[in-house]
């Protein structure tokens, strides 16, 4: 992916180095399938996502930069993790750019920049405790992306989802749920969640309308990127269908105990996944997106 001379966005908050608070929590991370198939299975049980994906350690690296933690002590981060923060703030950049863009052009109002938050280990956000092994989430409720980078070395080492676009797609993905708030979506399949009760076959239909959807709209915004700015290469647009193959409901839960089951599904298929980001990219169109996901059946996603 060519980033170069393109601007980090300022609308940043690095949180890596500090203590997380106390409380408990869980989000809708693209990887929170993962634990929330695991309590399914195990009772609830403390256990955690080194089961499956491995105790992810520090990014390695000789050259280190440093922080402070809350007291003031010095923390150090390797040169790798630093080179993805500065590669984090250039994507989500240019969501800030493109998605202004999209939304004046497109006649839906006025787009608002996100905030991310990156932190290590766990944080506090208005939806509730933060968590590495969540993966990225959004949260509304503060309008904002949370990431701990030691989630892109996760993605290399244990679902071999590897490349510089596949972990663009990754933030564009949970920028695309901002999106979705902004355009009122979020907040309406939200409703019917809740109406149907949290965990239900129904609600989980709709989590999956709400994940394809952001699918979709990380497409647009690679669609809108690449035609201003000529970012994606050679090999990129197949790193991300490659990543969305591999964060699939049925392929992560066939890794996690060797089979799916289809009605816990909240993200969507593998083959969904790739569909709709490939659907979004082809053809940029961000309220045909929002018809087609707000309308279709969920046998016809």
């Amino acid at each position: 992916m060519d980033l170069d001379g393109r601007r980090e966005s300022t609308n940043v908050e690095d949180r890596r180095g500090m203590s997380g608070g106390a409380k408990a929590g869980l989000g809708g991370g693209i990887m929170g399938i993962i634990i929330a198939l695991i309590a399914m299975f195990m009772g609830g049980g403390g256990l955690d996502l080194g089961s499956i994906l491995g105790q992810m350690g520090n990014m390695g690296g000789i050259e280190m930069q440093q922080g402070t933690d809350n007291n003031g002590e010095p923390v150090e981060f390797s040169a790798e993790e630093q080179e993805l923060a500065s590669f984090s703030k250039k994507i989500l950049g240019g969501t800030e750019d493109i998605w202004s863009q999209i939304f004046e052009q497109q006649g839906l109002g006025e787009y608002r920049d996100p905030k991310m938050v990156l932190y290590s280990g766990m944080t506090s956000t208005a939806c509730g405790q933060g968590q590495a092994a969540m993966g990225p989430f959004y949260c509304s409720g503060d309008q904002s992306l949370y990431l701990d980078l030691s989630f892109f070395m996760s993605m290399k080492q244990q679902l071999g989802a590897d490349g510089d676009f596949s972990y663009a797609y990754v933030i564009a993905h949970e920028v695309g749920h901002h999106v979705e708030y902004l355009t009122g979506v979020l907040q309406q399949i939200h409703s019917k969640m809740a109406r149907y009760g949290q965990g239900s076959a129904q609600a989980n239909k709709e989590s999956v309308r709400i994940e394809l959807l952001a699918d979709y709209l990380a497409g647009c915004w690679a669609h809108y990127d690449n035609q201003q700015f000529g970012s994606v290469q050679d090999g990129d647009l197949e790193e991300a269908i490659d990543c969305a193959q591999k964060i699939g409901d049925d392929y992560l839960q066939k890794k996690a105990q060797g089979y799916a089951m289809p009605e816990s599904f909240t993200h969507g298929t593998s083959q969904q996944r790739m569909r709709w980001f490939k659907a979004g990219y082809q053809t940029g169109d961000v309220k045909r997106g929002i018809n087609t996901a707000m309308q279709l059946d969920y046998s016809q996603l």
